[in-house]
């Protein structure tokens, strides 16, 4: 087993706080230094930022090593975020539980995009009955070419605005997460700090679906998967 807090001045419950309450709720770096100085903790906004940017890559793979089991049908879109002034997109994959399955930040919009996001998901998890995206040209032509390459179906892709309802339903919590917090200013923040919220997100999702009557915890659910 890793200790991810050795050598940190701070203990881990602390860390696992400032981290998990930043990730899960729409708040600043200086609303959340405000929030443990009323807990006896002083630590300054720059420290936060650079445990939320350390943290949250390690919370992505220790998680993507634990959840491999998903539905077989799935619904994929893309949302804009916007880094230094500039829209990127970040493409996201959820099954038709609405459970998370992954996740790419991306600067453009383009077959690229598309094809190598399309591709690592049908390699993580296998072939879907259903493939469900909408009609963008980019991703229908990424399909065509995965398709060709025998890494999908032609009978398992569909196109429809109403059944990816489910996914851009979905998009709303991780754009809303940035609508008080700064924006960004570059690529390689934004993708570590979005890893991170994503990573709260599918976690709580799986939580209440599997344990709705007890509730979530970040912080408890946080050191649950650091302490791998």
């Amino acid at each position: 087993m890793t200790d991810h807090f050795k050598g940190r001045q701070f203990n881990q419950s602390v860390i696992t706080f400032a981290v998990g309450y930043y990730l899960r709720y729409n708040i600043s770096y200086r609303d959340l230094v405000e929030m443990m100085r009323d807990r006896g903790i002083f630590v300054h906004h720059t420290t936060l930022m650079r445990w939320v940017q350390h943290y949250s890559p390690i919370m992505r793979s220790l998680w993507r090593k634990r959840h491999r089991r998903t539905s077989k049908s799935w619904r994929m879109d893309e949302t804009y975020i916007k880094i230094k002034g500039q829209w990127n997109y970040l493409y996201r994959a959820i099954d038709d539980q609405g459970l998370t399955l992954d996740f790419q930040l991306r600067k453009k919009r383009d077959f690229n995009s598309a094809y190598h996001f399309l591709k690592r998901l049908l390699k993580t998890y296998g072939l879907p009955h259903r493939l469900v995206t909408d009609q963008y040209r980019a991703t229908l032509k990424a399909v065509k070419h995965l398709i060709k390459q025998d890494y999908l179906s032609k009978s398992a892709h569909q196109c429809s605005k109403y059944r990816n309802n489910l996914i851009e339903q979905d998009h709303r919590f991780i754009k809303r997460h940035r609508v008080r917090s700064a924006s960004f200013q570059s690529i390689r923040t934004a993708s570590a700090t979005l890893s991170g919220v994503e990573i709260v997100h599918a976690i709580r999702k799986r939580t209440r679906r599997e344990l709705s009557l007890i509730g979530f915890s970040v912080v408890d659910e946080l050191e649950a998967l650091l302490a791998a």
